[in-house]
């Protein structure tokens, strides 16, 4: 269940809300903070330094952050309501069993300095017993099994959804894991950073075990143990890229095809012991990598195999232990990968962890006090003149068929909206909070999140159900459901303004907008038609034209320097570079649309078409650190900020024509050499 809690909200998916149809009021701003532009850089030569270097220059990293930004600070008000929710909730005495009761017992648990440094490792003293107890390797899945109860994935991984070639059902699926760093390539590449990064890795391993209570002998052998396991499971594992692949990564089989294709694991043991029944067929993700581990299982010493699963909850619940234990953790969490000088307060890790447990009944509070009625009222309206003016390019498309736009069209007119919160909320009656321990309430909590997950399986899958709390800076597309959700938590300034005019509201929250919705349409989301299901309804024509575009922006994104030496990944953030490219096409086109009867007028000096960009640029100010930005590419699907607005914006004919870039700019780009996809 845990999630480290530094890691950065920069590698989350982007996409807004909310909306403003033509204003004619006089009240109307132009949204754009003058103070927020560079106005020393040639607007053509670095655009993201043109409209963001102000900002930038406000705002310099704290030592709290390895990345921070417009976005990041949308995300911090929101965290302060929250707390401001929470701490209310927190200071007073409430009946066993209610959410008062729930909140305020883990907020106040998380807040107990005191408590859990008296405590120390002794919260998760019985669990590392019991896995040292394991007397053979005929153990091992039933222990397995145990830990996934509360919250440990070691091997391999699992989780419950839509059945891609089904989608109306839900299916039990096995996926690859088991391995800390994340990516693979932190344990195969060779070159002196990731090096660097490993042997970190090692040293962070040996003193966790030594917090644990284990002497430096034992804890260095430990440490072996785990990298020679995770190392091999990271050889058979896929990549970051390879997993975008949704067919790749869907192999559907009988229990008894399993049991006959991978036979040295003990699948009704694991099955039981994870506490599902009744799973007759299911799919292992990425059949390799499950393989790996049943080699591993069966002829890895034992006692490495005790030490890797030791490792498991040590570094699982270091974050819910002593000061000790949360420092050591931060140290090659946040210093090494991510650069990170000075850990989050403890508040504010308290109040991500009630989120996390509560999220729902947290949301629900969270819509009472802050999202007007009003907001979600626009939003739809909003989402509708973007479905509009999607539509009106799809059929104007001149690379496409008419067979394959009647299906885009068929497609894109069924999306399932869902905008604010959810219509029902989560009950969390069965959920128990006692005044025990931090971490004993966080393993109750994911056992109760396990138990919420497997109930699924089987069953048809339920469209209304959020994959987002409300109070999210985010928003997504699914393609098994073919929805677009937005949050409440994303309705604020930089993404939405009630009080500017449509030229920044269209720019910001309409650009993505048009983003989640491009993604039913990117590379992976082409492959879903309308009801969900990955099914090829492109002609073989079409799907060859859409490859070859999007390759153009594959080789865009592979030829840029993000640091010396290291180059930005075309083929991971593919789907995003996509989903950004449509987002402005879609959002410009929506905003002249809504604004061709009465057009805005210059304010500031700058034109409604300019404003509409500089709206979007400021959505991606900010600063980030080298380690950071070595993190993100390696890992994230989404490209830098800097590029989102770099990358993007050269490919956007408006943008020529709205700035005046001319050939010879260093970012002008002829246009034959231009993305132009939707």
């Amino acid at each position: 269940m845990k999630a480290k809690h530094y890691l950065p909200m920069a590698a989350m998916a982007l996409a807004v809300i909310a909306g403003c149809e033509s204003k004619k009021e006089a009240v109307m701003t132009s949204g754009i903070d003058l103070t927020n532009l560079d106005t020393t850089v040639v607007r053509g030569t670095d655009f993201y330094q043109y409209a963001c270097g102000g900002w930038m220059k406000k705002h310099p990293l704290t030592d709290e952050y390895s990345r921070f930004g417009s976005f990041d600070m949308l995300a911090e008000n929101n965290r302060e309501q929250l707390k401001g929710l929470i701490a209310e909730i927190a200071g007073s005495q409430h009946d066993q069993g209610t959410i008062a009761q729930k909140i305020a017992d883990i907020y106040n648990l998380a807040m107990d300095s005191v408590k859990l440094n008296q405590d120390g490792m002794e919260p998760i003293k019985a669990d590392l017993e019991k896995i040292a107890s394991i007397k053979n390797k005929e153990e091992i899945i039933p222990m397995m099994a145990e830990l996934a109860h509360i919250g440990l994935r070691p091997y391999f991984s699992f989780f419950v959804d839509a059945d891609i070639m089904d989608s109306k059902s839900n299916l039990f699926q096995l996926y690859q894991g088991g391995i800390s760093l994340g990516e693979k390539e932190y344990y195969l590449d060779t070159d002196d950073v990731t090096t660097n990064i490993r042997n970190k890795y090692k040293e962070h391993i040996v003193k966790m075990f030594q917090l644990a209570g284990f002497d430096e002998a034992a804890a260095k052998k430990n440490m072996e143990a785990v990298l020679e396991i995770e190392t091999e499971i990271a050889k058979a594992s896929y990549s970051a890229v390879e997993q975008r692949d949704p067919a790749a990564n869907y192999h559907k089989m009988t229990l008894d095809e399993l049991k006959k294709e991978i036979p040295g694991i003990d699948w009704d043991a694991f099955l039981h012991g994870v506490g599902i029944k009744g799973v007759t067929e299911l799919s292992v993700s990425q059949v390799e990598p499950i393989k790996a581990v049943e080699k591993i299982i069966n002829k890895t010493p034992l006692e490495k195999q005790v030490a890797y699963m030791q490792w498991k909850l040590i570094n699982t619940a270091s974050g819910y232990l002593s000061d000790d234990f949360e420092a050591q953790d931060f140290d090659f969490y946040g210093k090494t990968l991510s650069g990170r000088k000075e850990n989050q307060p403890r508040w504010k890790r308290a109040v991500s962890t009630v989120d996390d447990v509560l999220g729902e009944a947290v949301g629900q509070m969270y819509v009472e006090k802050y999202f007007p009625a009003a907001a979600k009222e626009r939003m739809v309206h909003l989402v509708k003149n973007l479905q509009t003016a999607l539509g009106e390019r799809i059929r104007n498309l001149e690379w496409m068929g008419d067979s394959t736009k009647t299906k885009a069209i068929e497609k894109l007119n069924t999306f399932y909206v869902k905008v604010g919160y959810p219509d029902k909320w989560r009950d969390y009656t069965n959920l128990n909070i006692e005044n025990d321990s931090y971490w004993a309430n966080v393993k109750r909590a994911t056992e109760f999140e396990l138990d919420y997950m497997l109930a699924k399986a089987g069953k048809p899958v339920d469209k209304d159900e959020w994959g987002m709390t409300p109070q999210t800076v985010n928003a997504y597309y699914n393609p098994t459901t073919n929805e677009i959700c937005f949050p409440a938590g994303i309705l604020q300034y930089p993404f939405f303004d009630m009080n500017a005019d449509d030229a920044f509201n269209y720019g910001a929250i309409g650009v993505v907008i048009g983003h989640e919705m491009t993604h039913g349409f990117d590379d992976q989301g082409r492959q879903f038609d309308k009801d969900g299901n990955l099914k090829d309804w492109w002609t073989a024509e079409d799907a060859k034209r859409f490859d070859e575009r999007a390759q153009v922006m594959v080789n865009f994104f592979d030829s840029i320097q993000v640091l010396p030496g290291l180059y930005a990944n075309g083929s991971l953030t593919l789907g995003e570079n996509i989903a950004d490219h449509g987002g402005l096409q879609v959002s410009f086109q929506a905003f002249k649309n809504a604004t061709k009867d009465a057009p805005l007028e210059v304010v500031d000096g700058f034109t409604p078409e300019q404003r509409f960009f500089l709206s979007y640029a400021g959505v991606w100010a900010g600063n980030v650190r080298d380690e950071q930005i070595r993190l993100q590419t390696k890992s994230d699907p989404h490209s830098l900020g800097r590029w989102r607005v770099n990358g993007a914006l050269p490919q956007i004919g408006a943008w020529y024509e709205a700035f005046n870039i001319k050939e010879g700019d260093p970012m002008y780009l002829a246009p034959e050499k231009r993305v132009s996809i939707w």
